[in-house]
């Protein structure tokens, strides 16, 4: 058998050493974990320290936005347009709620709930935290706070609260102007999604709330909320107060104003009063209107249903929007064309016949009408202003030719958005061979040039389009920018800024004879045995120029004149217009006014013009008023002393139509002048 192998003997030594070198090993080890757990705390406690206290009171501190109050609108002679009044809502906070469904069911036999409060209500809900109030009802009466009161023990975790609601004391008369506030809509709220102004739950939706928000709106305040791992508020750590919203002073004089509406009664139409001398907006009328304190905190399905249904289309906005012919009232600005570019003089006759044709079309071919059998005879520049007759202008046009004609009624802004602080504007459409070519894809024709010369065919305006215009005439061709912010006001008691304007554009009219020839026609067309708007100025103390405009919304398709019709047949099927200014020589006020159903300008939209010139005129005559932007600075209040009213510049007596009558004897005697 073989002998076992004796065991090697261990070697001592040689376990030391292995031992020794683990050992160093491990603590090397060791050491290294040390060394990147130290760095790892360096980099997190001491480089990125801010980032991480920052991050860490972020889960502990929320910032809360304060709401500021909105700032109020007013006229120019401070009547106030839109205020904020105190109100009262219900709000419930959904996780003091057991039964959501019953609570609503019980609540609304103490307090009515619409459809509409309950779908704003549920909407609402998804977008707030459970311990977050939700508003339920707004706006609540003070009998419905009387009833709650005694049965809030019924309801946890409703409570009324205090809010500031918008309110527009002067209702659909500044509709059309100051427009509305309305409930944020999803674009809208992802537009201010991580601003300050994210927790607003109103916005300006049109007019100058809309245009001017940024100012009206004001700087959000906040509060540093400390809150628990809950996220419910524990204490309030800092609170910085809102910045309320600048208040504005409107070119808008409310005397003005109302007599638009009251000329316009309630009839489908639009009128404007402007002071030609810096572009101030005196009056803006769109007609019918509506009452924009429907809209604050969200408008009924079934009101908003009624607007829409509505045949007159109250939600439309005549004055920027409605687009209509202008007729006759062009053919002042076409005599102008036609003197500035030497191709008439105010001798130049025509003889009107009753109906013109294009030279050197054959026999037979369609002529274009007077607007009476027979014509007029032979007339000049203003009689052919004054009897608005159509076959002046449209030899006018046609030798003008529409290139010319384009470009020049372009310097008085047809075609294009007269640029007022408004936030949407229709631009119209001024005739063009470029525009037809583009739109129709069709060729000019030269009777499109014959009947553009009468503000017929292809011609699309704005009430204010025409007002722009007929400012630009009023100041002897000096264009200004229509506007309606006259001054802005960071607090009650604060000083009122006026808003500086750009300055004026170049002058359309270079001659001022031409003017003054132009200016004649428009006086006849009042004053004259044959004017369009013969009587107009009976009992009115200055002088007024003026002009009618009948647009026919369908052509004729025959020959044969047609004397049967009624003026109830005439007014459905035209569009009644009227543009003037007065004094005639001094313009201090110019008014449009439009119908969309009316059988004649001079019977039916003149009187609108003359009910905004009467107001103005009486604004002008009382001891201690003065004119709108006439004597005082246009922001100043109509209580000024009667040595400041007394100072009003005299019109010439040539502005007071026949002087040596009782009546105007005794209207230059309230001027100030002698009769």
């Amino acid at each position: 058998m073989k002998r076992k192998p004796r065991p090697a003997l261990r070697n001592s030594g040689e376990e030391q050493r292995q031992f020794t070198r683990r050992a160093w090993f491990s603590m090397a080890l060791i050491l290294l974990a040390l060394v990147g757990l130290s760095a790892r705390f360096f980099w997190l406690q001491v480089v990125r320290h801010d980032e991480f206290v920052t991050r860490a009171n972020d889960n502990s501190i929320h910032v809360r936005f304060l709401s500021p109050p909105r700032g109020m609108i007013f006229d120019r002679n401070g009547v106030v347009l839109a205020e904020n009044v105190p109100a009262f809502r219900l709000e419930v906070v959904p996780d003091q709620v057991h039964d959501m469904q019953a609570l609503l069911k019980s609540l609304a036999t103490v307090v009515p709930l619409s459809g509409d409060d309950l779908r704003r209500f549920g909407q609402a809900l998804k977008e707030r935290r459970s311990f977050q109030s939700v508003p339920l009802r707004n706006r609540l009466s003070e009998d419905e706070i009387a009833r709650f009161a005694i049965n809030r023990w019924r309801f946890p975790g409703v409570e009324i609260a205090p809010y500031l609601r918008r309110y527009y004391p002067e209702g659909a008369l500044t509709a059309s102007v100051v427009g509305y506030v309305g409930s944020i809509d999803q674009r809208e709220a992802e537009k201010l999604q991580g601003t300050p102004y994210a927790d607003m739950s109103q916005i300006g939706k049109s007019g100058i709330e809309r245009e001017y928000e940024k100012l009206l709106r004001g700087v959000p305040g906040y509060e540093l909320v400390e809150v628990n791992a809950d996220q419910r508020p524990v204490r309030v750590l800092e609170r910085v107060p809102p910045r309320p919203g600048e208040n504005l002073y409107l070119t808008l004089d409310m005397q003005l104003q109302n007599a638009a509406y009251a000329g316009l009664r309630a009839r489908a139409g639009a009128a404007v009063a402007v002071d030609p001398r810096n572009g101030q907006v005196l009056a803006l009328a769109s007609s019918p209107s509506y009452d924009p304190n429907l809209f604050v905190g969200g408008i009924s399905e079934a009101n908003y249903q009624a607007l829409l249904d509505d045949p007159h289309h109250p939600l439309l906005n005549r004055v920027t929007d409605g687009t209509y012919l202008p007729g006759s009232t062009v053919k002042p600005f076409l005599a102008v064309a036609g003197l500035e570019l030497g191709l008439r003089t105010p001798q130049y006759t025509v003889d009107s016949v009753g109906e013109w044709y294009i030279p050197g079309l054959p026999p037979g071919t369609r002529g274009y009408r007077d607007d009476v059998p027979g014509g007029f005879g032979v007339v000049d520049l203003t009689q052919a202003i004054e009897m608005s007759v159509n076959t002046y202008f449209y030899k006018l046009a046609y030798d003008m030719g529409i290139n010319r004609l384009t470009a020049f009624m372009a310097k008085f802004g047809f075609g294009q958005p007269s640029g007022i602080d408004l936030p949407h504007e229709a631009s119209g459409v001024l005739p063009s061979r470029a525009w037809k070519a583009k739109t129709l894809h069709r060729p000019w024709y030269l009777g499109d040039t014959v009947i553009s010369g009468i503000g017929q065919g292809y011609w699309q305006v704005t009430p204010l389009q025409l007002a722009n215009a007929l400012s630009t005439l009023a100041d002897f061709g000096q264009p200004h920018r229509l506007h309606l912010l006259l001054a802005t006001q960071d607090g009650s008691g604060a000083p009122i800024k006026p808003v500086v304007l750009p300055p004026p554009g170049p002058p359309v009219i270079a001659r001022r004879a031409d003017w003054q020839a132009v200016m004649e026609g428009m006086v006849k067309v009042v004053e004259g045995a044959r004017g369009t708007a013969r009587g107009l100025d009976v009992g009115f103390p200055y002088r007024i120029a003026g002009k009618t405009g009948t647009a026919e919304i369908f052509s004729r398709t025959s020959h044969v004149w047609d004397t049967t019709r009624t003026n109830h047949q005439l007014a459905l099927r035209h569009r009644a217009l009227f543009i003037g200014f007065t004094p005639a020589s001094d313009p201090r006020v110019a008014g449009v006014a439009i119908l969309e159903r009316a059988a004649w300008g001079g019977r039916d939209a003149a009187p609108i013009v003359r009910d905004m010139f009467d107001a103005w005129a009486r604004l002008r005559h009382l001891p201690d008023t003065p004119l709108p932007g006439d004597i005082l600075p246009p922001w100043a209040p109509l209580s000024a002393p009667a040595s400041a009213a007394s100072s009003a510049p005299v019109p010439p007596a040539a502005d007071l139509p026949h002087a040596g009558s009782v009546l105007n004897r005794a209207a230059a005697t309230v001027v100030g002048g002698a009769p």
